[in-house]
């Protein structure tokens, strides 16, 4: 069974929404949202699998929604317009939906999300994807390609395929759902992923390096370094 939210400011669009769903038993609706505060408090609310998510809405955006979301379900994103399809496709969403809706796309879409929320349910309890908003950009990311955390007040910059954008998390909240198997706290301000590791040097000054992906370094402290050692990962 599929636990399932639908958010969208139209009243007859989450109506006829919820009517093509019905056919669908694996499907179970757990509620409606009209803006992006509503969704935000149902999401933490219910926990659903899926959001079938309108992207325009008054107010905040379905992009601004995800952003603010600690834990981001699976999203099937649903507009009328055009020019949002792309930005839908940038941000590697499950699926796009153009209104109106057919039946037929929406069992294809309904299908992919079986097979991904099947594929996620097998995986540990811990991170597996984020959502970042940085100005007008937006992108879903799986955290296993993410190259380095990096703090910077409030935020955090996250590398990962030559991006580095900006998220509105805190380096210390993201590192308490992060799998310490794959990423290690480096020194205050960095988390690494150990699977982009390269190799490791040791500094002038004596101080261990981790030379991560195509040429980041990475110092760590003295005592992450002592860790490191103890991990047998040299």
């Amino acid at each position: 069974m599929i636990r399932a939210l639908i958010v969208d400011d139209e009243r007859l669009a989450r109506s006829e929404l919820l009517r093509l769903l019905k056919p669908h038993g694996l499907i179970q609706v757990l509620g409606e949202a009209a803006d992006a505060a509503a969704a935000k408090a149902a999401i933490e609310m219910h926990a659903p699998d899926l959001v079938f998510l309108d992207v325009q809405m008054p107010g905040a955006s379905g992009f601004d929604l995800l952003a603010s979301l600690d834990d981001v379900p699976q999203v099937i994103f649903t507009t009328a317009f055009d020019s949002y399809a792309l930005k839908a496709f940038e941000v590697n969403a499950l699926d796009f939906l153009q209104k109106p809706i057919h039946a037929d796309r929406l069992a294809i879409a309904v299908e992919r999300a079986r097979e991904q929320i099947v594929r996620s349910r097998a995986q540990p309890e811990t991170l597996d994807r984020i959502f970042i908003k940085d100005g007008g950009r937006c992108w879903f990311v799986a955290v296993r390609d993410i190259l380095l955390f990096e703090s910077e007040g409030n935020y955090t910059r996250v590398y990962f395929g030559g991006e580095r954008p900006l998220m509105l998390r805190s380096l210390n909240h993201l590192e308490q759902r992060l799998d310490v198997g794959r990423f290690f706290r480096a020194n205050r301000r960095q988390i690494v992923n150990l699977d982009f590791v390269s190799h490791v040097v040791t500094s002038p000054a004596e101080e261990l390096v981790l030379v991560v992906g195509d040429g980041l370094r990475v110092v760590l402290s003295r005592r992450r370094a002592a860790e490191f050692r103890n991990r047998n990962t040299l």
